[in-house]
């Protein structure tokens, strides 16, 4: 079993940043690739950022150039940093951890997610 926890969330003005966290523990030898998912109210989940095992990115082209991922593999934590944050943000961020090496494969695992609200 894999338990991913979140943290990190919280209230920001537009323009302004905050980092994700995601802590892995339990069977983590069995994580490929990791990444962040968010669903706003009443739209799908999607992809936000995620990233392989060896560092290659892939971003939605909505956060390309304000949002960066990233992971340490010795603290088995996965990281979003999102800067210049824009009202349609708002979501809940999902953390994700998959058995396939790609970013853009099936999930296997996932967090309880951490509410993001950009709002002034």
């Amino acid at each position: 079993q894999v338990q991913l926890v979140e943290s990190g969330g919280g209230l920001v003005q537009p323009g302004g940043s905050l980092r994700l966290s995601c802590a892995a523990s339990g069977s983590i030898f069995s994580i490929y690739a990791m990444g962040w998912y968010r669903q706003a109210p009443g739209k799908q989940r999607e992809l936000v950022a995620a990233i392989t095992s060896g560092g290659s990115a892939d971003y939605a082209d909505s956060v390309k150039g304000r949002f960066t991922i990233s992971r340490d593999n010795a603290k088995n934590t996965v990281y979003l940093q999102m800067n210049s944050l824009k009202p349609e943000d708002t979501a809940v961020y999902y953390c994700a951890g998959s058995e396939v090496n790609s970013a853009r494969g099936v999930y296997d695992y996932w967090g309880q997610g951490t509410q993001v609200t950009v709002s002034s």
